[in-house]
């Protein structure tokens, strides 16, 4: 694959959520991504294993036993000839099976070692099993994601899992990386989904410091709070986004909206008006269906965009200028992001399933036939 990070080797172990998703960044960009599967087949999760699976394109894998003595041989080998390793097991899961820190770096002293938890590896909550749900509520985020009066509601998950979790581990890597190709050493990098989280949150924080954010939920601009900032029902059942925050563009709503001589208007910032105006909007909204906000409201300053499903997505002319999405194996899926000048990565290949290039990765360690052979009889590879 080209793409900037070409020529660099990554060590996948083989889990679900967060750590792929850091691997799918790594190979979109280029990276050789080896995923270390299990010989049984299985990858955890209650996902089926499947060429179909976007967060696991563009890998090689190989199915090891590492539960066998063979089996952590193998996998340290592979590691001895790797740039970095992502790993997303519960702590101490990786030190007992003999493939921890101490274990890898002594082996390469170069690695990159990426750690993927929710909790971290240390802290009072380390130990014990959570989901995106419960990292994205400890972190202070999830209490501020609903409306006025309702409780909380979790952005499926995309803030804990990838936002704060695999894309703060693909960082992560990316930063070690190039340390290392400036001289410095291996290390370690602990990402805990609840830390990324928290520092997603920044920006809250700081309004929050500012006086200018109220941990009351639905009360604020961004957060549903404001009527020129929210989702609108249309006449066909279909939604329409505005975002018009800054004065110019929420007078560009006003004009187009029709609504530029109602004075109850003038007063954008007023958040005592806000749910009177927001009451007002929504039954605008409702006299025109989606396409023919589109028709008035697309293709100006309003800060406006209909809100799309992922088939409707991958069909919008926007997008489709942009090449945004892309057909892997017959399916559509997102185009790997961000775009490059010189690099341009390559449209990604299917996910491969568990074992898919077992020969081929034991070539590259040079290992002979008959060795091989043997691996495969005694069940350390599959």
């Amino acid at each position: 694959m080209a793409g900037p990070l070409n020529g660099l080797r990554i060590v996948e172990f083989a889990g679900i959520g967060p750590g792929p998703f850091c691997g799918m960044m790594l190979a979109d960009h280029g990276a050789e991504v080896i995923r270390i599967d299990r010989a049984s087949g299985s990858r955890g999760g209650s996902q089926p294993v499947t060429s179909k699976d976007v967060l696991a394109r563009g890998r090689k894998s190989v199915a090891i036993d590492l539960k066998s003595a063979e089996g952590v041989a193998l996998a340290r080998r592979l590691c001895a000839s790797a740039d970095g390793l992502i790993e997303g097991f519960r702590p101490g899961v990786m030190e007992r099976l003999g493939l921890g820190p101490d274990e890898l770096l002594g082996d390469n002293p170069k690695l990159v070692y990426g750690r993927m938890t929710g909790w971290g590896q240390t802290g009072p909550y380390a130990p014990y099993a959570g989901h995106d749900i419960n990292y994205i509520a400890l972190a202070g985020a999830l209490a501020h994601f609903g409306r006025a009066g309702e409780k909380p509601t979790p952005p499926i998950n995309m803030v804990g899992d990838f936002g704060g979790g695999g894309m703060m581990l693909a960082f992560g890597m990316v930063s070690a990386l190039l340390n290392v190709s400036r001289g410095g050493q291996g290390q370690v990098i602990d990402a805990a989904m609840t830390d990324g989280t928290a520092v997603l949150m920044a920006m809250i924080h700081g309004m929050k410091n500012m006086g200018v954010w109220s941990e009351d939920l639905g009360a604020n601009m961004l957060d549903t709070g404001a009527h020129f900032y929210d989702t609108y029902e249309t006449r066909d059942g279909k939604f329409v986004s505005i975002g018009s925050i800054e004065p110019q563009f929420y007078a560009e709503l006003r004009r187009i909206a029709g609504l530029e001589n109602d004075p109850e208007f003038d007063a954008q910032h007023d958040r005592a008006r806000w749910g009177a105006l927001k009451d007002k909007l929504a039954a605008l909204f409702k006299t025109k269906t989606r396409d023919e906000w589109d028709a008035l409201m697309e293709h100006t300053d309003i800060c406006y965009a209909p809100v799309l499903s992922m088939s409707e997505a991958a069909r919008h002319p926007h997008n489709v200028a942009r090449e945004a999405f892309v057909e892997v194996g017959g399916d559509i899926q997102p185009a790997p992001a961000p775009r490059y000048s010189h690099t341009a990565p390559a449209t990604p290949p299917p996910a491969p399933l568990p074992g898919d290039d077992s020969e081929a990765i034991l070539q590259s360690l040079g290992l002979e036939a008959g060795e091989i052979v043997a691996l495969r009889e005694n069940g350390t590879v599959a």
